[in-house]
């Protein structure tokens, strides 16, 4: 993918005053060019279309981009992995950990984490990955393991989750805790009554943000607990 063309449309579409904001709000990790998501979809859109007709994952393009200064080119590889997501295969499972450990926040983990999410769907054999990643020092690859069943609905592996989210138990991270909510709230939209059993059999080991949470979908239900 032309890669140099893409970061000359971007540079030439930046917003210092949005950068600003945009660099505040993610706690001046990163440095921005102000581009929001919808224009740089846009800007990126015809880059895309060309890509696919290469058949394959640019690993260089990917690599290229992540190491721009710019966050938002960690952003468009993201949407490019989401785009080229059928053409991802078991053995780049390693790419994908070591983007996901390169300029590590939440913004690109939780891009992340549904690329590595329908891979894993589409090869369980990941899932003895996603069971070591939900134990590792680093909290990213914790985060991916809790979070990457979301939207999965009726296709989710509930014994695989309740393994992953026991081996974070006691954590005082607040992306984990956080995370762990956040899959337990998205899950009862599909079976609220074991989402609210696992919280009732497991209330003292989850943190109470989890809970909190976990709940938030089910205040209006009618629940029995």
């Amino acid at each position: 993918m032309d890669g140099l063309s893409l970061l000359k449309d971007l540079t030439e579409n930046r917003d210092d005053a949005r950068a600003d904001q945009m660099e505040a709000y993610m706690r001046d990790q990163f440095v921005f060019l102000g581009i929001p998501a919808e224009k740089r979809r846009k800007l990126m859109r015809p880059y895309f279309k060309e890509a696919r007709k290469e058949k394959h994952i640019d690993w260089t393009f990917v690599d290229n981009y992540w190491e721009q200064p710019y966050r938002e080119c960690q952003y468009i590889v993201c949407d490019y992995l989401s785009a080229e997501q059928a053409r991802l295969v078991p053995a780049d499972i390693d790419k994908l950990k070591t983007l996901v450990l390169k300029k590590a926040w939440w913004d690109t983990c939780d891009s992340l984490d549904k690329v590595i999410g329908k891979l894993a769907l589409d090869y369980p054999e990941l899932n003895e990955i996603l069971l070591e990643w939900s134990q590792d020092e680093k909290i990213w690859l914790r985060r991916i393991a809790i979070d990457h069943q979301r939207h999965r609905k009726e296709r989710t592996d509930t014994q695989l989750l309740e393994t992953i989210l026991k081996n974070n138990f006691g954590s005082s991270e607040f992306f984990i805790n956080k995370a762990i909510g956040w899959i337990l709230r998205d899950y009862s939209k599909t079976d609220p009554q074991w989402v609210t059993q696992f919280i009732e059999q497991h209330k003292a080991e989850l943190h109470p943000l989890s809970i909190r949470e976990g709940y938030k979908y089910l205040k209006s239900k009618n629940i029995k607990r």
